[in-house]
């Protein structure tokens, strides 16, 4: 039985990435890996890039947390893109871009992480009422080579990590953070730095 079920996680991961191969605006690169099917939901004139090599694990059954949903890819405005460079491994991950997501090489990013580019709505404290009808504003986000994101962290808007850096479990990340440097917390703060205790 259990061999049954790994025969048709790969089997379904294949016929995803068949389908990624075929549509025009998605471009996957060699040895990309779908275990299960994540949700990609893409409008008119978005890019999806995924580079060589990379890990999107959409299946909770054998990943080390429980991941309460499969990776999901959401570009919903004209002109969006989405870039995940080459090595990188993404499990259960929401990527939301209204204008421009880039995730570096070698990245590992956990389990119910939240990534987006934009508030979605206005404060509209002026005519809150109204606020339904807003779509805010956006901000390119920039995750750097080798950059690890812990489990259930959030990055917001408008944030650059830094090549190598660490986010711990549980972040909110509201503001840059370094190279080299390891942030945590609700905003995250940054712990450590190299070999530096802060």
């Amino acid at each position: 039985m259990r061999l049954l079920r790994k025969i048709n996680r790969k089997l379904v991961g294949l016929i995803y990435l068949a389908f990624c191969k075929i549509n025009k605006k998605i471009k996957v690169g060699k040895g990309v890996k779908f275990r299960n099917i994540p949700t990609i939901e893409m409008c008119k004139n978005t890019n999806l890039v995924i580079g060589d090599n990379v890990v999107i694990n959409s299946e909770k059954r054998e990943y080390f947390l429980n991941m309460h949903s499969p990776c999901k890819f959401l570009l919903d405005k004209p002109g969006g893109k989405i870039k995940i460079g080459s090595n990188t491994r993404i499990h259960g991950t929401c990527i939301h871009a209204y204008k421009s997501i880039e995730i570096g090489k070698n990245c590992l990013i956990a389990a119910n992480t939240q990534i987006f580019d934009g508030s979605g709505h206005d404060l509209s404290f002026e005519n809150a009422d109204n606020r339904i009808n807003t779509y805010g504003t956006n901000k390119p986000v920039v995750i750097g080579d080798s950059v690890w994101i812990g489990a259930n962290s959030i990055v917001l808007p408008g944030v650059t990590i830094g090549y190598g850096s660490v986010v711990a479990s549980g972040s909110v990340v509201t503001k840059d953070v370094p190279p080299l440097t390891l942030v945590g917390g609700n905003p995250a703060k940054i712990i450590k730095r190299n070999d530096e205790v802060i």
